[in-house]
């Protein structure tokens, strides 16, 4: 068994712990031709971040967007679960449930291509729109709109896996709940309301919890390819904003820094939510 685990840890140990030495970047005044031998500056860097005002705005849309996606994802994820719930049919369950969890299995660089089809002015959607008598809306373009794209469309993206979550925790419920419930004369709404929702609550609390720990990560994947300078303000994220300054600025250093300042808030969080998840929901990984 040990065996079977070293080429995941050689892998790890190679790709995850020894890039760490990389960090020292941030405290450098890095320059590739002298490279580690760069001359130090301590917190230099960290203090030129975060006195730029874009800086400070990028952190707001990460948070907005994050907890948006996160919330949303986990009310529409127990919605198709209980609806799915409903469904008599094991074939039909299974039809829609593969249908909903196709996309969760597709690259972003695929998705952006489908939604720039589909959500250009000229686009189906905006063509459905006019149809309707309604104003046309730059989905991809106006700031305002733009951060809502990437919630909904995320959304619609992920929610298929945790439809699985909570369509497992559905499972075990005790089916005798539910027959002493219509002896009772409970309908439909009335087993909803006191059998189903607070036996899936503990469930929706725990991945609430577990959530927390990526908070920091709003999609680089999606926004890198569905963004663009226009909508900056409003759709620039920690990660879009650390590629920009590290590769197409070449600013290393202060690129590290940030990557560095977003990787510390993440650790404190994730030990957050699993603290959480043990006093809350009674849950532990070790």
């Amino acid at each position: 068994m040990y065996l079977m685990l070293l080429p995941g840890i050689i892998v790890t140990f190679i790709f995850s712990y020894i890039p760490l030495y990389g960090l020292v970047i941030a405290f450098q005044d890095y320059n590739p031709a002298l490279g580690f031998s760069s001359p130090w500056v301590g917190f230099k860097n960290f203090e030129f971040v975060f006195s730029q005002p874009n800086f400070i705005r990028t952190i707001w849309n990460t948070l907005y967007m994050s907890v948006m996606k996160i919330l949303g994802s986990i009310a529409v994820s127990v919605v198709f679960a209980l609806l799915l719930n409903e469904i008599g049919s094991r074939f039909a369950k299974r039809v829609f449930q593969t249908l909903i969890y196709i996309p969760n299995f597709m690259s972003w660089v695929i998705l952006a291509g489908i939604m720039m089809d589909l959500l250009t002015s000229n686009g189906p959607v905006n063509q459905l729109l006019s149809f309707l008598k309604l104003p046309v809306v730059n989905f991809l373009g106006d700031t305002k709109v733009f951060p809502w794209t990437m919630i909904v469309t995320s959304i619609w993206q992920g929610f298929g896996f945790g439809t699985v979550v909570y369509l497992a925790a559905l499972t075990g419920i005790d089916p005798e709940l539910y027959d002493s419930a219509k002896v009772d004369g409970a309908k439909r709404m009335k087993q909803l309301r006191y059998i189903t929702l607070p036996l899936l609550f503990p469930t929706i609390i725990l991945m609430l919890i577990l959530a927390l720990g990526g908070v920091m990560n709003a999609g680089f994947d999606q926004i890198f390819n569905l963004y663009s300078p226009v909508v900056y303000s409003s759709g620039d994220i920690i990660d879009t904003y650390v590629y920009r300054l590290g590769i197409d600025q070449a600013q290393y250093s202060v690129a590290t820094a940030v990557g560095l300042f977003k990787s510390l808030v993440s650790c404190v969080l994730v030990i957050l939510s699993y603290i959480l998840a043990d006093k809350v929901a009674n849950y532990r990984v070790f």
